[in-house]
């Protein structure tokens, strides 16, 4: 069973926002939409061998010591498991085959959480829509949640 604070996810802006009541109290979600847009939107700690994309300030200095980002509750996890997803890995990758493998899994990696709350794994297709667009769509428990990642053509 899922109960966590509701989120409301923004297509145009691509954003996500807890979602408030007529009262505005927080309102708690029971459907798995919520953990999956925080495990595909937050950036996932990169591995020590991950190839990352280009780090580079606005003024062609090198990368700083977040390149490798991760989500901060990550320093608050005692399992060592990470949250999030390895999409943003994706920002600089070219229109290929290999490209969309890595998006799907990137994306079974971030919900790998499924099988062990609903002993299911997540359901994923990811497909290009158009030139420098991957579309996915991803199903826990009956709940389907579809999205978009732009990579570089």
């Amino acid at each position: 069973m899922f109960c966590d604070l509701a989120l409301t996810y923004d297509p145009e802006s691509r954003r996500c926002d807890v979602t408030l009541g007529d009262d505005l109290d927080l309102l708690i979600d029971t459907t798995p939409v919520s953990s999956m847009l925080v495990s595909i939107g937050l950036d996932r700690r990169a591995d020590v061998d991950d190839p990352l994309p280009e780090g580079r300030s606005q003024f062609l200095a090198p990368a700083n010591f977040s390149e490798r980002r991760g989500a901060i509750a990550d320093a608050f996890e005692t399992s060592g498991r990470h949250s999030g997803s390895k999409l943003w890995q994706l920002e600089r990758a070219k229109e290929t085959e290999t490209t969309r493998l890595l998006c799907e899994f990137h994306l079974e990696e971030a919900l790998d959480w499924a099988i062990e709350v609903t002993g299911k794994p997540a359901e994923i297709e990811v497909a290009w829509l158009r030139p420098e667009v991957l579309g996915f769509r991803t199903m826990v428990e009956d709940v389907t949640l579809s999205m978009t990642k732009r990579v570089d053509g």
